[in-house]
C-alpha cells in the first residue's frame, strides 16, 4: 500500500512517475512525448501523493511517463501561474485543489484566473475534514461545542494550516452557520497545528482525516465530527457535522486535474477518459482509501461547473469572515 513515507524522499522537482512505452503511443498522435504534471505543494502531502498515484495509473495505460514538477509556495500559487502561462499543447497538467478556488477572493491581485485560464479535465479526489478536540474541552457533541462556545463568546480558539486555507475556512463556514465566534488561530502548515490542539494550547481544529485521525485513536484527541455531507468510510462511527447539528454544512477538501486553457478538447476528453479509469480502478481506490480520500469521476464540463459552484461558495465565506492576503 502507498504510505506517505514513500514520498517523502522525492526531489521537489522532475520526479518521474514511470509509464511504460507500448502500443498505446504507438496508435495514438498524443502523447508523443512525456506529459508535465504540476503539483503546487511540497512532496508528500495528500495532494503530491494523490497525483502521483493517479499520474502512475494514467502513465501505464497511455504508455507515456508523468513527470512530476512540484512547484510550491504562496499559497499554491506559484504552480498554478506557471500552469497558466503554459502552453496549451497538451503536455502541460497541474492539480488544483480547493486553495485554488478560495484564492480566487482570498488574494486581492491573483495572477490567474481559476474558472477563465483553465481547462477542467476530472476530479481526482475529495477529503473530509474532521472536527477533532483537545479532551480538555467539555463538548462531547457538536451541538455542546455550539452551546459552549455561545455560553463563552471568544472563549475558543480554533487553529488552522493557515489564512485562507480549507482548515480555516470550514470553521468559518461553521461560525457562519452556528451563529457563533471562534478565534482563528493560524498556522504554517497542519503540522504545527495539531500539535497545538493536542497539547492543549488551542481546542480545537478542522484537520484532515489523513493528520489527525492518528491522534484521536491515541486518544490525544476526541473527533465530534466529519465535514462532509455524508459519513466518512474511514470513520464511519464520526457523524457529520451536518447531522449532528447544522443542515446543510459541507466543507470538502479536493483537488482535481487541469489544463492551460485552449488545450484541444480531444486531448481534455482523452485525459479525462484516462482519469476517470484510473480512479475507478481498485489501486487507486485502495491508496485513495488509506488516505481517506474518495473519488468521485466526473465529465471535464461537470467538474468546470464544480469549480465554479466552489468558487461562489467560498467567496461568500471569505468576504463574511474578513479574512484577505494582499
Amino acid at each position: 500500500m502507498l504510505t506517505r513515507r514513500d514520498f517523502l524522499g522525492a526531489t521537489a522537482a522532475g520526479l518521474v512517475v514511470a509509464g511504460t512505452g507500448g502500443a498505446a503511443s504507438a496508435q495514438s498522435a498524443y502523447p508523443a512525448k512525456p506529459i508535465r504534471l504540476i503539483v503546487p505543494y511540497p512532496p508528500g502531502g495528500s495532494t503530491d501523493i494523490a497525483a502521483r498515484v493517479v499520474g502512475e495509473q494514467i502513465s501505464q495505460s497511455l504508455g507515456q511517463r508523468f513527470v512530476v514538477d512540484n512547484r510550491p509556495g504562496a499559497g499554491g500559487n506559484i504552480g498554478m501561474q506557471l500552469a497558466a502561462t503554459s502552453d496549451p499543447d497538451g503536455y502541460t497538467v497541474v492539480v488544483g485543489t480547493t486553495a485554488h478556488a478560495i484564492n480566487m477572493t482570498l488574494f486581492k491581485d491573483l495572477s490567474y484566473d481559476t474558472v477563465k485560464d483553465f481547462e477542467p479535465i476530472a476530479l481526482l479526489t475529495e477529503v473530509p475534514l474532521i472536527l477533532v478536540v483537545n479532551p480538555a474541552v467539555k463538548a462531547q457533541t457538536v451541538e455542546e461545542l455550539i452551546a459552549l462556545a455561545k455560553e463563552e463568546p471568544g472563549s475558543l480558539d480554533v487553529a488552522s494550516s493557515g489564512n485562507g486555507q480549507s482548515t480555516h475556512l470550514a470553521a468559518e463556514l461553521f461560525n457562519a452557520m452556528a451563529g457563533v465566534k471562534m478565534t482563528h488561530v493560524p498556522y504554517k502548515g497542519s503540522a504545527p497545528a495539531i500539535t497545538d490542539v493536542v497539547a492543549g494550547h488551542v481546542q480545537l481544529m478542522f484537520d484532515t482525516v489523513m493528520s489527525a485521525l492518528p491522534h484521536v485513536q491515541a486518544g490525544k484527541l476526541r473527533a465530534l465530527a466529519v465535514t462532509s455531507a455524508k459519513r466518512a468510510p474511514v470513520v464511519p462511527d464520526v457523524p457529520t457535522i451536518a447531522e449532528a447539528a447544522l443542515p446543510g454544512y459541507e466543507a470538502i477538501a479536493w483537488n482535481g486535474l487541469f489544463a492551460p486553457k485552449g488545450t484541444p478538447r480531444a486531448i481534455i476528453d482523452q485525459l479525462n477518459a484516462e482519469t476517470v479509469k484510473a480512479v475507478q480502478s481498485d489501486k487507486v481506490k485502495e491508496q485513495f482509501a488509506s488516505m481517506g480520500a474518495t473519488a468521485r469521476p466526473t465529465t471535464p464540463d461537470e467538474f468546470g461547473s464544480y469549480v465554479r459552484n466552489e468558487v461562489t461558495k467560498w467567496a461568500k465565506v471569505v468576504n463574511e469572515s474578513g479574512a484577505r492576503i494582499e
